[in-house]
């Protein structure tokens, strides 16, 4: 998969407009964790020492087209300062008077920050004819763009897809590495291939597990994923997160007889949970057989004898992928599960497996319970985005960069 490079784009004396894929967490008005900004550091010096100037685009959270002042862009100014070294002015909109002056004030080597692109409806409109006519004003900010939002790439939003329309496209060396890291999955993976994934809703990862009982061998679930097959098994489940609607219960009924047949992954379902009657640290927890789930009961993590299962299959597979932790690892009461499969990922990989995880939830494991994320073979810091693109869908900001 081919895309315009940016190392070898001139961009000796322009203005260049970078999609950023920051959307950082934040407390009390400063950044919590600046990870996904320091990713794209490589992309802002590159520019900067090209002699260009730089426009830095971005968005917070999910304000819906109304300024909220807890999504505001200007706390990252000065992570981004500290980061690149030179001042980094900011523009209280991202079009209009204000953002078109100070982008035609700046010289080589100078940035800019805009505001949150979606407190402007344009930005997520789903009319393609709104999101072009925004797409086009910001274009209007620069010379050239480039895409380093690759947690953003399955978006066909203003900044992601209209934009190329009216400049010269290239893609950010973050991206770029996203990419790369993410095809060690997609392109001849060592066997056995292991599929790692949890999650609230089991429609958002219909794809990528559809996709894996044809290239995979094993599919590992946990998470509301699977307390819905658990259900759709005729289990009682009590009083249990899933996914009651009959469409998608009928779904994973289809997808557990695929996963049957000759050539289909094997998925692979809790026999035993941990369960409890609240969600706290100080809860009464049990682990029991998933048949024996009643009342109010609840459950909120995989329980020992499905751990035990699920390492054995990840110490014989090639490939690893993970998104999603297996329990509500929020309380470290039920995150043993996910501890133990991160250490018996960590411990394979060691072996030679490749091993790819991301994921907003699976790397805020990580920090939470300070678990190294160097020990696996790529991490990425997509969640949609990089299970669209390990389920062979086309991300829509991709494909607007091909020439």
């Amino acid at each position: 998969m081919k895309y315009p490079a940016l190392d070898k784009a001139k961009l000796k004396g322009k203005r260049v407009l970078l999609r950023a894929g920051f959307d950082v967490p934040m407390e009390h008005g400063a950044v919590k964790d600046p990870s996904r900004i320091e990713a794209i550091v490589p992309t802002m010096r590159h520019i900067l020492d090209a002699g260009a100037s730089l426009i830095i685009l971005a968005h917070q959270g999910r304000p819906k087209g109304e300024r909220v002042p807890d999504m505001s862009q200007r706390p990252l100014v000065l992570v981004l300062e500290k980061l690149l070294g030179v001042r980094v002015a900011f523009s209280d909109e991202c079009v209009g008077d204000e953002a078109e002056r100070k982008a035609r004030a700046l010289g080589s080597g100078e940035a800019l920050l805009l505001e949150n692109l979606r407190f402007e409806e344009g930005e997520t409109s789903k009319d393609a004819a709104v999101r072009d006519a925004f797409g086009k004003r910001l274009a209007g900010l620069a010379d050239i763009y480039v895409n380093d939002a690759f947690t953003n790439c399955h978006r066909d939003h203003a900044s992601m897809t209209s934009i190329p329309r009216f400049l010269p496209g290239y893609l950010g060396f973050n991206a770029l590495q996203e990419i790369e890291g993410l095809s060690k999955v997609t392109e001849k993976p060592r066997r056995p291939v292991a599929l790692v994934i949890s999650g609230a809703k089991i429609e958002t990862k219909l794809p990528v597990i559809e996709r894996f009982l044809s290239v995979g061998d094993d599919i590992l679930v946990g998470g509301c994923i699977a307390n819905t097959l658990i259900a759709a098994r005729g289990f009682d489940v009590g009083k249990s997160k899933y996914d009651e609607s009959e469409e998608m219960l009928e779904k994973a009924r289809c997808l557990m007889l695929e996963s049957t047949r000759d050539g289909r992954a094997r998925i692979h379902i809790p026999r035993d949970a941990i369960v409890a009657t609240q969600a706290s640290e100080d809860a009464q927890k049990i682990n029991i057989p998933v048949e024996n789930i009643t009342g109010d009961m609840a459950i909120y993590d995989i329980g020992k004898v499905t751990i035990e299962r699920y390492k054995e299959v990840i110490a014989k597979a090639g490939t690893i992928v993970w998104n999603g932790p297996l329990g509500m690892h929020e309380l470290n009461r039920f995150s043993h599960a996910t501890k133990r499969i991160a250490e018996a990922v960590a411990a394979a990989t060691a072996k030679g497996a490749i091993s790819v995880i991301g994921g907003g939830d699976t790397l805020d494991f990580h920090e939470r319970y300070r678990y190294p994320t160097d020990v696996y073979t790529f991490v990425s810091t997509a969640g949609g985005a990089m299970l669209d693109f390990i389920s062979g869908k086309d991300l829509p900001a991709l494909e607007a960069l091909r020439r």
